[in-house]
């Protein structure tokens, strides 16, 4: 596996297999990889022909307060997994290479609307930092398809939507939430959780499956998000939101829509958790 920061170096790579006729998957992650993001890998592996990852852990989308020092990063044992899970290429660039005017400066990609609900609302600005960064991974890989997992799924939304209205040639493909044993999505996060903590989380995806089956059984959808977050807060969890939405565009549900979704953050000590569970009802 070749790792670089260089652009350049990616961009050759990849010219000398567009040459050869051959496609390319990217998958852009944060670090400090769990088996959620080596089944993304995986995935891509099956998709093309070659399958290029980046870890960048992406300044424009913290905010004040939020855990950019902290975030955990482990380069080392990260690589042992990539290569375990195929990947042929790593992009490692540092925020100097991504943004070399600095944050200010930097000109941004904004999607509308979207943006600024459910998780948008409660970190301002963190999915300016996601579309501007995916925006420019796109542009320097160039990869015939993405791969994002579907725990982040208002992000996902987000990206379809910045791909659709900026006609860039990506197919994004969403993959299944990867799960641990209890039923709690995997993410980086959960290594801020203590053991008493880890043993509280799979109440969040316990509620949303209460939750899920209460409206499909002909429950007012209000009376159950309140009984969702009363469960919660019994679980020892803190909401943040609870929202049921159109599960195709995150729009607010109307009377004859089908498919839905159920998006949910809350905090447990100093992790903040998210997932959601797409239904029809």
């Amino acid at each position: 596996m070749l790792t670089t920061a260089k652009v350049d170096e990616i961009r050759a790579r990849i010219k000398s297999w567009r040459i050869q006729g051959e496609s390319v998957a990217f998958v852009p992650t944060m670090g400090n990889l769990h088996q959620g993001h080596v089944t993304l890998v995986k995935e891509a592996k099956q998709r093309a022909d070659h399958v290029v990852v980046s870890i960048f852990v992406n300044p424009l989308q913290f905010g004040q307060n939020e855990d950019l020092d902290g975030y955990p990063r482990t380069l080392e044992a990260d690589k042992a997994k990539l290569v375990d899970a195929g990947c042929e290429m790593l992009f490692v660039p540092t925020p100097a290479i991504m943004y070399p005017k600095g944050l200010e400066q930097q000109t941004f990609v904004e999607v509308p609307g979207i943006s600024n609900e459910l998780c948008g609302a409660t970190r301002p600005g963190h999915f300016r930092g996601v579309a501007t960064v995916v925006c420019k991974l796109f542009n320097i890989v160039q990869p015939d398809i993405a791969l994002f997992g579907r725990k982040d799924y208002q992000q996902l939304q987000v990206i379809r939507t910045m791909v659709e209205d900026l006609s860039l040639p990506v197919d994004v493909i969403g993959v299944d939430t990867v799960r641990e044993a209890s039923g709690l999505a995997m993410s980086s996060r959960n290594g801020y959780l203590t053991a008493e903590e880890k043993a509280k989380a799979p109440a969040l995806k316990q509620a949303l499956d209460a939750l899920a089956t209460a409206i499909k059984g002909g429950s007012d959808i209000n009376a159950a998000i309140a009984q969702c977050k009363a469960s919660l807060t019994a679980a020892g969890l803190t909401p943040d939101y609870i929202e049921v939405r159109n599960a195709h565009t995150l729009a607010e549900v109307q009377a004859d829509d089908k498919a839905l979704v159920v998006l949910a953050a809350a905090y447990l000590g100093k992790a903040r958790l998210i997932d959601n569970l797409p239904f029809n009802r």
